[in-house]
């Protein structure tokens, strides 16, 4: 997978965002001299994800109506009611991609937790089923354990996610 160096962005930034070290990263990339030194449009290769390209799936949210939709090839699939971030711990905007994912992750994430490629980011079960279609949680989008046991099943890690308003 290539990660394309946003303006502000670190190497460790990167790395953390991926769940890669800094040394996966430096390996996979063997024209970074120093990890101090790349700039934004940089392409970063990210090892151990696939191209989202050649994933078939991709997720949109959306945030007003707070539904996660699955998409194969462009076509919907299915549409979860999800809960989203609070007014002042909003989901994050922006396109995204599953990096890895957690079986029983404990507390309020329910049976799964599927990271984003957005550190402290992810989509998740819940233990508290009343808080999917609420703006509750702190930044990640809540599904029904049911419901995102059954999307994992589908995805890939490395599939892409697209979050908007």
């Amino acid at each position: 997978m290539q990660h394309i160096v946003k303006k502000g962005e670190t190497l460790s930034m990167i790395a953390a965002a991926y769940r890669r070290s800094l040394k996966q990263i430096l390996a996979a990339n063997p024209r970074i001299i120093h990890p101090g030194l790349i700039f934004p449009g940089q392409r970063i290769t990210i090892p151990g994800l696939p191209d989202p390209s050649s994933i078939p799936y991709s997720i949109s949210v959306s945030l007003r109506n707070r539904r996660l939709t699955l998409y194969k090839s462009g076509i919907p699939v299915k549409t979860y009611s999800v809960g989203i971030g609070k007014m002042l711990t909003q989901t994050p905007v922006g396109n995204f991609v599953i990096v890895n994912r957690e079986p029983n992750p404990g507390g309020p994430f329910g049976v799964l937790w599927l990271s984003l490629s957005k550190r402290g980011y992810g989509i998740h079960g819940t233990n508290n089923p009343s808080s999917i279609g609420k703006q509750v949680s702190k930044g990640c989008i809540r599904m029904y354990n049911r419901d995102v046991l059954e999307l994992a099943r589908m995805v890939p890690n490395g599939t892409r996610v697209s979050i908007r308003p």
